[in-house]
């Protein structure tokens, strides 16, 4: 996974409440068996609107989207985040993220940032606007910088860690792959105790 220190980008405002995972990937982009093209299913059927926020400057260049409560709600679809991450979101902030969607974006380096929805909607505001839209996210200040200040959000000391060092939960546990190996081994040695028992 690429780490996340700080990024700047494009904020662009989706509101709407309850986007599920077939809105954000739908089914027919489930098909295929690799991570491969799946920036072409990201919001496929919103984005055949010509009106569709992300289809219009500046917010066509969005890295970061301020969405509604319950944003990624639904099946659960790693499809979904895969297919934003290939489009270059790399900032997801609403005041509700369903559970197994924010548990893939962990997984997979996407920063996902639940605030308190006055928060949220005073973002929404700034991203609405075209001379407002740069928004700076500094993960280890825990800090979103905007044209009116900074916002600051919480997030658990572990995730923070991962999403900086670029790592998984598989790639945290690889790091004591040596300690594993020594534990396998001498499980595999015969108990003493037991040995005399047997005897």
């Amino acid at each position: 996974m690429t780490p996340f220190t700080v990024h700047t980008g494009i904020a662009a405002s989706m509101p709407a409440p309850n986007v599920d995972t077939d809105v954000i990937m739908p089914k027919q982009f489930l098909k295929r068996i690799d991570r491969a093209g799946l920036a072409e299913g990201a919001f496929h059927d919103l984005r055949q609107d010509p009106g569709f926020v992300l289809n219009r400057e500046p917010w066509s260049d969005a890295s970061i989207l301020i969405c509604g409560e319950n944003f990624g709600c639904g099946s659960s679809r790693e499809y979904a985040v895969w297919g934003l991450m290939q489009w270059g979101i790399r900032v997801i902030v609403a005041p509700s993220i369903a559970g197994i969607f924010f548990g893939n974006c962990e997984k997979n380096g996407l920063l996902a940032i639940t605030l308190p929805p006055d928060d949220v909607a005073a973002l929404a505001t700034l991203a609405a606007d075209p001379a407002t839209v740069e928004f700076e996210v500094d993960l280890p200040a825990q800090a979103i910088r905007h044209a009116r200040g900074e916002t600051s959000f919480d997030i658990p000391q572990a995730r923070k860690t991962l999403l900086m060092e670029g790592k998984d939960h598989v790639a945290r546990t690889l790091e004591h792959e040596n300690d594993i190996a020594a534990y396998e081994a001498a499980r595999l040695q015969p108990a003493p105790r037991l040995s005399s028992r047997i005897a």
